[in-house]
């Protein structure tokens, strides 16, 4: 069994910054893609940011600049780095990752959600 935890979410004021962790633990042989949804009340699940297992990265354009993830592969967890914070950031956030596990099939998995709040 695989498991997503998050952590670091919170209110925090505009300009600011916050950091998201998100550790997979479990029967892990390894992880690919690792990265971060959002979803706002009454809006779909975006895309935030991504990582490959190459070192590739991706960012939603309007977290361009201001947002950064990184990952560390011994220990399956994915960072998003979050500075210049803006109401528009608010949300909770998702993290998820492509693993392969010691037994089975490869597949995605989701964390829970940390909301973040950035009041206006």
């Amino acid at each position: 069994q695989v498991q997503l935890v998050e952590s670091g979410g919170g209110l925090v004021q505009p300009g600011r910054s916050l950091r998201l962790s998100c550790a997979a633990s479990g029967s892990i042989f390894s992880t690919n893609a690792m990265g971060w949804y959002r979803q706002a009340p009454g809006k779909q699940r975006e895309l935030v940011a991504a990582d490959t297992s190459g070192g590739s990265t991706t960012y939603a354009d309007s977290v361009k600049g201001r947002f950064t993830i990184s990952r560390d592969n011994a220990k399956n967890t994915v960072y998003l780095q979050m500075n210049s914070l803006k109401p528009e950031d608010t949300a909770v956030y998702y993290c998820f990752a492509n693993v392969v596990p010691r037994s089975g099939a490869p597949g995605g998995y989701w964390g829970q959600g940390t909301q973040v709040t950035v009041p206006s």
